[in-house]
């Protein structure tokens, strides 16, 4: 009869196997599935997927112990400035490993983080390329910050302490400027930043009519958790947003592919608000600059007015004294003609005025028989009957 083995020992036989011509280490390209970390232990899933589609044709456990961990971690952070997560690809430095009771996994000793940020720039070219040919990488550039960018609508977390300083900055400037913010809260690190981040964008443009731009910012969180701004979809819905776009999400040294199609990049929450605040008083002192003309304008034009009236009134006073003066000769000689003809001068040479009826007697047809007429003389007047 063939012999039997138990479970334990059938294994003990695959792990010798394995040890015995598997004994060095050895550098794999492979994507990660999936990465946790517990107790200080990272757990990885490791797949790789088919050329032409994305159904995995390998698939394998790693693990990195606590004390190798701490090391790969710290510096593949500082290379990569991001943490090993889903999608991303690594350049691993692995030994197999066969345990009786957890199976097959392979130990990760180290992580490549050059090879890494390679892959990372690769996408990240490849995102800008595909914006580029699409059209839109500029399209936020193109649009206006309003004069009067005073209606904010912010995306951020709700709690996180860039958002509390931004609103700080903003509503307590030294301008006594109004400015009025909504804030549209969003995941701003790890997977979910990309649907987030795109859901607040379509809130606000439910209500886009109330908003003159909208800004992105997040502070507090660290700097390895910037890779969720570097993805197409989110992108794109910021390129095409009909307002524009403030990003204060990175750092000095850190620039997203969010922050390159943005409308404008600052690092830091506080720099956004100072960014808004300075657009408003530039427009503030414009308008009082614009004011303070006016009213020289004014004055000058009112002392100019105030010259000529004084000029016309001068005028007319000059040109009624002038037709009083001529009206007052004209007076004159109408008044010495009359005089020439007053009647009295005519009864002190010897004539007489004959009336009838009141009316002067030019002609005997005026008169008939019975008539009474009246003569006027230099020193009285009597009265006749015509026979």
């Amino acid at each position: 009869m063939e012999r039997r083995y138990s479970l334990y020992e059938l294994n003990s036989l695959v792990r010798d196997a394995i040890e015995g011509s598997l004994d060095e280490a050895y550098w794999v390209e492979a994507e990660v599935s999936e990465a946790r970390e517990v107790r200080g232990h990272c757990y990885m899933e490791l797949v790789q997927k088919d050329i032409l589609g994305s159904t995995p044709v390998a698939r394998a456990a790693a693990k990195c112990w606590k004390t190798t961990w701490q090391k790969v971690n710290e510096r593949f952070v500082s290379v990569t400035r991001q943490t090993v997560k889903p999608g991303m690809t690594l350049l691993l430095l692995v030994s197999a490993n066969f345990h009786e009771a957890y199976g097959f996994s392979w130990i990760v000793e180290d992580i490549d983080p050059t090879y890494t940020l390679g892959d990372m720039a690769r996408k990240r070219e490849e995102i800008i390329r595909q914006l580029k040919e699409e059209g839109v990488f500029d399209l936020q550039k193109q649009l206006r910050l309003p004069m009067f960018a005073q209606r904010v609508a912010v995306i951020s977390s709700e709690n996180a302490a860039g958002h509390g300083d931004f609103c700080n900055q903003l509503l307590n400037n030294d301008y006594g400027l109004w400015f009025s913010i909504k804030l549209f809260p969003a995941v701003m690190q790890g997977e979910r930043v990309e649907g987030s981040i795109i859901a607040a964008l379509d809130s606000i443009n439910e209500s886009i009519e109330y908003f003159d731009v909208v800004v992105i910012i997040r502070g507090g969180g660290a700097t390895a958790d910037l890779s969720g701004f570097d993805t197409l979809a989110l992108a794109e819905n910021v390129a095409n947003f009909p307002l524009p776009i403030i990003t204060g999400i990175g750092h000095d040294r850190d620039e997203s592919v969010l922050d390159m199609i943005s409308h404008t990049k600052v690092k830091t929450p506080t720099a956004a608000a100072a960014l808004l605040i300075d657009n408003l008083a530039n427009v503030l002192a414009r308008v009082e600059q614009a004011s303070s003309r006016i009213t020289m304008l004014f004055t000058l034009m009112k002392t100019r007015q105030e010259a000529r009236i004084e000029q016309i009134c001068q005028r007319l006073k000059s040109e009624i004294k002038n037709v009083f003066i001529s009206q007052k000769h004209k007076l004159d000689l109408l008044e010495t003609k009359i005089q020439a003809n007053d009647p009295k001068l005519l009864l002190l040479k010897g004539y007489s005025i004959t009336t009838v009826n009141g009316k002067v007697v030019r002609s005997k047809s005026q008169v008939i028989r019975g008539d009474k007429i009246k003569t006027t003389l230099q020193d009285g007047s009597f009265e006749s009957t015509i026979i």
